[in-house]
């Protein structure tokens, strides 16, 4: 069924003529995501009220989501949970290892990690004694500074600027060798890329549900935790959601088992059932296609790069070896930002610009073809002939 890419674009609302290829930042509107919200705001918000925890299974919805994205990520039932933002589930895993590792004061982390997790790590150890240390290196050091001081380590598999992948399963293993926990950030790779947390035994794995999965913008975020850490955990942010008997109003609280407890406030029902439809797009297709397909276009792009736009100036940012990135080619160029302008006003074509150069082309194979790849490039390519980018001088829109 969805495993035909040439039917699965008109199962998204996308705007008539425009080339999207920022699908790697905010995926589109899937069109059962307008029916099934639909049907949740009239008959079961609407019509049910506060009987809809029970009577339309509001209560289990974050497990049973969780239950389908862990399918998308290698995972087995029950290792997966939805929830709260990002940034708060990159906060619960750091903090719940480093309480695993009590004798070690170092997070290892690279300079190609997305801020915000930096961010969270930082404030977590500004709580702490004074001896922790948040230690940054650069990508490609990881492996050889990954030492028996280390406690836990905070990557995200593929760099959202550059598109480069990390080796979880190398990584993971030189981690465990020297006895330090893994947190995989998965916001560039869940529904894009195969990634394998079991067969990797990552300890840790967090991710959002707004770029690849379609859930809609800031939808929110899963969990994975490792089957043989999960009661060994302590939850740093403890909620009422995560009480072994919520309805006890025990003034203690007494945690359940399994990740429940590391669900805190009360869940988003309109967000988290938005999340849904475009996973389940994603389950019938098949991740396994989905990333076949991702490599045939991003090689594509890559050779229509080298051919067309190279010799105007673009630089590939990206790895040329499919195995090395994920499922966004980045371009760079010193007109980067107003040659983004130019695409996104001019051409009808909306990719995304990170700093310092960076033109981000995500492939999303659901709705993007090689007719959309090729007239991308051809488009970019007229940004320069025709020097349409000298009409775009600053950066001036606050989300890029």
């Amino acid at each position: 069924m969805t495993s035909d890419f040439k039917a699965t674009k008109q199962l998204f609302d996308l705007p008539k003529g425009l080339i999207y290829l920022d699908g790697n930042s905010l995926g589109p509107l899937p069109k059962a995501a307008t029916e099934r919200m639909e049907t949740v705001l009239k008959e079961e918000w609407g019509k049910l009220l506060i009987t809809g925890w029970n009577k339309a299974g509001w209560m289990e919805q974050p497990k049973s989501i969780g239950d389908r994205i862990a399918r998308l990520i290698g995972a087995e039932k029950d290792h997966v949970v939805v929830g709260d933002t990002l940034s708060i589930k990159v906060f619960q895993a750091l903090a719940a290892a480093l309480n695993l590792r009590p004798n070690r004061r170092v997070i290892l982390s690279d300079s190609g990690n997305f801020p915000s997790d930096l961010y969270m790590a930082q404030g977590l150890l500004d709580l702490m004694s004074e001896d922790y240390d948040l230690r940054i290196v650069a990508p490609e050091d990881l492996a050889a500074q990954i030492t028996d001081e280390i406690a836990v380590t905070l990557i995200t598999e593929v760099d959202y600027r550059t598109g480069r992948r990390h080796d979880m399963q190398n990584l993971t293993a030189k981690a465990h060798g020297v006895g330090a926990l893994t947190v995989w950030d998965l916001a560039h790779s869940a529904g894009a890329i195969d990634v394998e947390l079991s067969a990797a035994q990552a300890d840790f794995a967090v991710g959002c549900t707004y770029k690849y999965l379609n859930g809609g913008p800031g939808a929110p975020a899963f969990l994975y935790v490792r089957d043989d850490l999960q009661p060994l955990l302590t939850n740093p942010i403890q909620g009422w959601m995560g009480q072994a008997n919520m309805f006890n109003f025990s003034l203690d609280y007494d945690r359940p088992p399994g990740l429940a407890h590391f669900l805190t406030g009360t869940p988003p029902i309109l967000a988290t059932l938005a999340i849904e439809p475009g996973v389940d797009l994603l389950l019938e297709a098949g991740i396994d296609r989905l990333r076949a397909k991702s490599v045939q276009q991003t090689d594509y792009l890559i050779a229509l790069w080298e051919r067309e736009l190279a010799p105007l100036g673009f630089t590939l940012n990206t790895p040329r070896a499919a195995e090395a990135r994920g499922s966004h080619v980045s371009l760079g160029h010193e007109y980067a930002w107003r040659i983004d302008q130019a695409l996104i006003h001019d051409m009808h074509v909306l990719p995304d610009f990170r700093k310092p150069d960076n033109i981000r082309f995500g492939i999303t194979p659901l709705y993007t073809s090689f007719t959309d790849i090729y007239a991308a490039v051809m488009r970019t390519k007229r940004v320069i002939t025709e020097k349409l980018y000298l009409n775009y001088a600053t950066e001036n829109t606050k989300v890029t």
